[in-house]
């Protein structure tokens, strides 16, 4: 029986009205106009993002396929967030032979994953694999005092500068920065606050390979 930790979401232990619930949903949200072909949502937790891809997508996907490395956390998914184009499969992020095993996706989804690695260069290798030329991957991180830095989070390992965010994904060839706030999303043409003296705790990148 799954139980709210603070680690991951679960929609149908929280109230609706629930500000994590609530951001989480958002940034699914937001990456709903870049899905398209096969997609991957690496580290889907419950599946709640998974399923609603599939849904609102259904038209626009071929299939969508979500990891994560807690086999309880995967077989709730399965019972719960079932959908004749959703799959769920226990796996490790960081594993080298990942690309190997999953194969090549239009689009990738990765909300509040890389500031759970203590090194997230297999992580981003992997991304960077797994994506066909031209396709998208969406990303998410909350904000912090940078990479080695304490965190009081205590399931992040630290939690990036958004410069440390932006520069992580150099590899690709395109890069756009969007900052959440609430269920928000502002866009910022250099990498810099959209607005002065607003404070975005998380920060949203549209990867391009």
């Amino acid at each position: 029986m799954l139980k709210l930790t603070g680690e991951r979401v679960i929609p149908d232990l929280m109230q609706p009205t629930n500000g994590m619930l609530l951001e989480h949903l958002a940034r699914y949200y937001f990456a709903l106009p870049y899905v398209h072909g096969r997609v991957l949502d690496i580290a889907c937790g419950v599946g709640y993002g998974t399923f609603m891809v599939a849904k609102s997508c259904n038209k626009t996907i071929s299939e969508i396929i979500g990891v994560d490395l807690d086999p309880e956390t995967i077989n709730y998914a399965k019972k719960r967030y079932n959908q004749h184009k959703t799959s769920y499969f226990v796996e490790n992020v960081v594993d080298p032979s990942l690309p190997e095993r999953l194969g090549l996706f239009e689009t990738i989804v990765s909300f509040e994953t890389i500031e759970h690695l203590p090194d997230e260069n297999v992580f981003i290798e992997n991304l960077y694999k797994m994506l066909k030329p031209g396709g998208k991957l969406i990303i998410s991180t909350p904000f912090g005092q940078g990479k080695g830095q304490q965190t009081n989070e205590p399931f992040h390992f630290h939690q990036f500068t958004k410069e440390e965010f932006i520069s992580a994904f150099n590899i690709f060839s395109q890069l756009e920065i969007f900052f959440q706030r609430g269920v928000t999303f502002e866009y910022s043409k250099d990498g810099e606050l959209p607005r002065e003296g607003i404070h975005y705790p998380l920060g949203v990148l549209v990867c391009e390979k």
